[in-house]
């Protein structure tokens, strides 16, 4: 079996999307099957290309995958312009490589967003004679608008939706990373045949840590792009609350958002607030082993969205604070491995954090039953060779 990947983001990126597709791809190579990814110039998160990368195209083998880059015009702004100009940019330099270089493959897979990338999917699917797959980690338009990022009825907004209903229709399979997500897309387009392919975290490497630190402060941690969906600040209005209480807060990562959030906790001269930079791909799974509680974090309710760190957080052993609604509310209450409060509520968030830090033997208890359901229904590797079953079956 040939297959083909598609997407603006991969490694050596660190991320959601990067971390499930490269698993796909040594799922995919495991079983004898052609791989090739083709893929952006790495920038994320922080609008740049990474050094060792320039020009227009290049070419690179990764974990055994021949890998395709080509022209990103990198942002990390968030405005219209920038953002949609960065893209687009991808979507025509990708149509382009992809025409003259892709071999021809039986499955195409595209990672949305983007949303326009599916129009270059669509086209080298037809080029190349793949079976296009369509695979939906955020249902957009309808989380550019929960965000405030596009306006309802608007230009853009119409022309995103139809762009978002020609995929689903000319796909031969939509792909999407959570139940809601699929649930939605089989609402709107019945017809359409779809797959779960979660997140999932692997498990052998997300564990938990052995032993217990000497340090008798409680420390939060959130590991992650600093965003505008991640709603961070909700993070800082709690650590306002408990300057008193034996707990700090770590948050890890880069992002649009994280030299605002640095200049509010120097503003309100938090001494139990401490940022540190990107951690390297290997280094994650010990960061968060190494908290005490895990912090996961959304700005509002977005149908269909289920942090990929919250099973890392569970598959941890530690317990999660969850800032959200919807899926990713359901499991932490299902399986009582953490807490959840409502997106806003601050005062509810400074409580669960008071709870957790106060109760050793609550914080053991919700670890324990995080690690347990991790292992048995989010496990990647079973994830992905279930995928993998289902393609064989269908080539």
């Amino acid at each position: 079996m040939k297959f083909t990947i598609l997407t603006q983001y991969y490694l050596p990126e660190i991320g959601a999307p990067q971390a499930r597709l490269s698993a796909l791809v040594a799922g995919l190579l495991a079983r004898g099957h052609e791989v090739t990814v083709l893929t952006a110039l790495p920038n994320y998160p922080l609008g740049k290309i990474y050094a060792g990368y320039s020009g227009f195209y290049c070419e690179e083998t990764i974990q055994g995958a021949k890998v395709l880059r080509t022209f990103i015009y990198p942002t990390q702004k968030v405005a219209f312009i920038p953002r949609i100009t960065s893209y687009l940019s991808f979507t025509l330099s990708s149509l382009l490589i992809g025409a003259i270089k892709l071999p021809a493959s039986d499955y195409l897979l595209v990672e949305s967003p983007p949303l326009f990338l599916g129009f270059t999917a669509y086209i080298l699917s037809k080029l190349k004679r793949a079976k296009f797959i369509f695979n939906v980690s955020d249902l957009w338009p309808e989380s550019a608008v929960q965000l405030g990022v596009l306006a309802p009825d608007s230009l853009m907004h119409r022309v995103s939706l139809a762009i978002e209903k020609f995929c689903y229709h000319q796909s031969w399979l939509v792909t999407g990373q959570s139940r809601g997500i699929i649930e939605d897309i089989q609402q709107r387009f019945p017809d359409c045949h779809v797959f779960h392919l979660s997140n999932g975290v692997d498990t052998k490497l997300f564990v938990p840590t052995v032993g217990q630190s000497d340090d008798s402060t409680c420390t939060a941690t959130y590991a992650g792009l600093h965003g505008i969906a991640q709603g961070l600040d909700q993070i800082i209005s709690a650590a306002e609350l408990l300057r008193t209480e034996n707990c700090r807060f770590v948050l890890v990562g880069d992002g649009p958002e994280k030299q605002e959030l640095k200049a509010r906790a120097q503003r309100a001269a938090l001494n139990n607030v401490a940022f540190l930079d990107s951690k390297p791909k290997n280094e994650i799974p010990s960061l968060l082993a190494s908290a005490d509680i895990l912090l996961v974090t959304l700005k509002k309710y977005i149908p269909g969205a289920v942090p990929s760190k919250l099973y890392e957080a569970m598959a941890c052993g530690k317990p999660v604070i969850f800032v959200g609604e919807g899926e990713g509310a359901t499991i932490v209450k299902e399986n009582n491995t953490g807490l959840v409060v409502i997106p806003g509520d601050i005062t509810g968030l400074a409580d669960a954090l008071r709870r957790l830090s106060r109760e050793p033997a609550l914080r053991a208890e919700l670890g324990n039953n995080g690690r347990q359901t991790a292992v048995s229904h989010f496990d990647r590797q079973n994830i992905i060779s279930r995928f993998v079953d289902y393609l064989e079956k269908h080539l």
